[in-house]
């Protein structure tokens, strides 16, 4: 494969699912490691990704807010987020995590929605504390640097106090056989108790995420009440998650 194809696959990658690891990439592409850090360098210095030890992130860890033509597959995400929208209702307690389709449904909420918003995303924090009539509660404890969440045992445990009417997560990959995965070991346990401090898990997800896979599992799909994507319900990908049990919006 030629180098400007080589970018290409990494540059999609990394805006598909927000990091990318550098022995995946290695794997994938079936180069060595030192053709990969090359890669990652000279994607890094041109403004393309940012890189970090033992991979790349996205430009979107930069700025939680960047403007809409800097989101990757904007349009899609604002749907997602007006789709998610309608599912708050007032006086709800919501938790929620980060990422860019989080923040978009941040947006949208109505000016005039009183509710309750949990966050250890710090973006997502942002934009919450914009709307007037929000009651908005920081998870706090360390601060994972790449993804701008709060992780530890402290954020988890407070997470576990809680019983929240509504968890909105964005996700990083699904498929019926796996389940939700992701790639870091530090958010997975996070999420993992946002989903058990929760009575209704919505996954919020690119349909280009639709039947892929990462490293560590979250859930199974049984732990999904709602999947929301940019697509119609009825449309043939989503039909295995409908099957399975899953409300499809």
């Amino acid at each position: 494969m030629q180098k400007i194809d080589r970018h290409d696959f990494i540059i999609h990658q990394v805006n598909l699912h927000n990091k990318v690891l550098l022995n995946d990439l290695t794997e994938q592409l079936h180069v060595s490691n030192d053709t990969i850090r090359r890669d990652l360098q000279e994607l890094s210095d041109t403004g393309k990704v940012i890189k970090i030890h033992g991979g790349a992130i996205s430009l979107s860890f930069q700025n939680g807010s960047r403007s809409g033509k800097d989101v990757y597959a904007y349009t899609q995400k604002k749907l997602i987020a007006k789709k998610a929208v309608g599912l708050v209702q007032e006086n709800m307690f919501v938790i929620s995590g980060g990422g860019t389709t989080v923040i978009e449904m941040a947006k949208e909420l109505p000016e005039g929605l009183t509710a309750t918003f949990i966050s250890g995303s710090l973006p997502v924090l942002i934009e919450y504390c914009k709307h007037p009539l929000l009651d908005v509660i920081a998870i706090g404890d360390k601060v994972n640097k790449t993804s701008r969440i709060t992780v530890g045992p402290e954020a988890i445990s407070k997470i576990k106090e809680l019983k929240a009417d509504i968890c909105f997560m964005g996700i990083n990959a699904i498929s019926v056989e796996d389940g939700i995965s992701e790639l870091d070991w530090e958010i997975v346990q996070v999420k993992k108790a946002m989903i058990e401090a929760s009575r209704k898990l919505v996954c919020l997800t690119i349909s280009e995420k639709i039947n892929s896979r990462q490293p560590i599992t979250i859930c199974g799909v049984d732990k999904i009440d709602v999947l929301i994507t940019e697509l119609s319900p009825d449309d043939p990908l989503l039909q295995p998650y409908v099957r399975a049990g899953i409300t499809v919006l």
